[in-house]
């Protein structure tokens, strides 16, 4: 190999001019050139953006792929700058094993025909997250991805010159003070014994040649302060450019924030369809399976303690007539208030449920709760879906969805 000795040699030398001042600065020992205070705050920001920048990129890739083990694929396939896989979601994995089951139970029956309905919006669920996650790694985590891997990498490049920079210039000032502080030396106690010839250069004025060795510093401390403020202008303009990065990641934002948006709007479609699907065919599989409100479905979900506010029940409208279906009369609901006295057990459809935890009822409608005692609950037609009808004994009255576990 051709190797340049000079240059290593000459580079060696100044790496360890460098790493001396360094050492010295650390130690207090020699003075250090300070950056200006806008410079300063550049770079203070700039180190913000990037931590933060970083802290964000990390969990929005957590966010959209939970799995290790994927993300880990993923990062090399980038780095190899080949396609990544698609690969099948969660969603779409259950929902083919929705599809599968119901073909061995037999499509034709009930478990198997709500099988195939759940299956199939499993899936378009699975597909939807798809877009979603594709649509954000696209419009949100690349951006941040090559901030950190583009432009922050020539920032801290150029930072480390404008260091090296600083370095060089401090050695400068420390070499032209030591030679000033030797040449008013030597101008105080000039020596013109020296007359051997082979030491013919001893034999001038030592003034002589500490005032040249003090223009050679001059001249260096110029060229040093000159490269300098050059690499100080180049790393603050890269810096000022911060403001733009952060006005491109606020677009980058607002996009990821509308594709969670309708990501989330489709599953609720969705759900929506799947619950109207399943309220029409669930009078046939179960009877009075409180079909009456397709929200009602929703209502039946485990619930969840909630310490801050107790659900109220909403004002049922005027028009709708409770109807029922012991053979008593139909009720007007003419005002906001159920007659809790007038409402009888349907002839099927009651069910059991546990309290989770503790109600008091706020009116002589509701009926207060105690953790653990199991009641019997029914709805009505007209009810407001987060509430249901209990019973325990001979006590009847209005109790919150939220606070029971149902069990059959």
């Amino acid at each position: 190999m051709d190797f340049n000795v000079k240059k290593l040699a000459s580079d060696a030398g100044v790496f360890f001019t460098r790493a001396v001042q360094f050492t010295e600065e650390k130690l207090g020992q020699a003075e250090k050139t300070e950056l200006d205070v806008h410079l300063e705050n550049l770079l203070a920001r700039a180190d913000c953006t990037k931590n933060w920048t970083e802290k964000i990129f990390r969990q929005t890739e957590v966010l959209l792929q939970p799995n290790p083990s994927a993300r880990i694929e993923e990062f090399f396939y980038e780095k190899l700058d080949r396609k990544i896989p698609s690969r099948t979601t969660n969603g779409e994995l259950l929902g083919q094993y929705m599809l599968d089951a119901a073909k061995d139970f037999g499509p034709a029956t009930p478990y198997g025909t709500t099988l195939i309905k759940v299956g199939e919006i499993q899936r378009r669920l699975g597909g939807t997250e798809r877009e979603y996650i594709q649509s954000s790694a696209a419009s949100f985590l690349s951006p941040l991805r090559n901030f950190l891997e583009g432009d922050w990498r020539t920032i801290s490049k150029e930072r480390r010159l404008l260091e090296n920079r600083r370095l060089d210039l401090d050695i400068c000032k420390a070499r032209l003070k030591k030679a000033k502080a030797a040449e008013a030396k030597a101008a105080a106690t000039p020596d013109f014994q020296e007359t051997r010839p082979r030491n013919y250069v001893l034999s001038a004025s030592a003034s002589a040649l500490w005032s040249e060795e003090v223009d050679k510093a001059e001249l260096e401390l110029r060229v040093a302060q000159t490269e300098f403020d050059r690499q100080a202008e180049v790393t603050r303009l890269l810096l000022e450019g911060i403001s733009s990065t952060h006005v491109h990641h606020l677009r980058c934002l607002h996009e990821f924030v509308e594709a969670q948006a309708a990501y989330y709007a489709h599953c609720h479609q969705h759900m929506q369809d799947l619950q109207r699907e399943l309220s029409s065919s669930n009078g046939d599989v179960i009877p009075n399976a409180f079909a009456g409100n397709p929200s009602t479905l929703a209502a039946f979900s485990s619930p969840s303690p909630s310490t801050s506010a107790c659900p109220g029940p909403a004002p049922t409208p005027t028009s709708s007539a409770l109807s029922p279906l012991g053979g008593a009369s139909a009720v007007s609901m003419e005002t906001d208030t159920l007659r809790i006295e007038e409402v009888r057990p349907p002839a099927s459809g009651t069910r059991k449920a546990k309290v989770l935890y503790d109600y008091d009822a706020a009116d002589t409608s509701e009926l207060s709760l105690r953790a653990d005692e199991l009641i019997t609950v029914y709805t009505v037609p007209g009810m407001d879906p987060d509430w249901l009808i209990g019973e325990r004994g001979n006590q009847k009255g209005k109790v919150p969805v939220t606070y029971l576990e149902l069990l059959s």
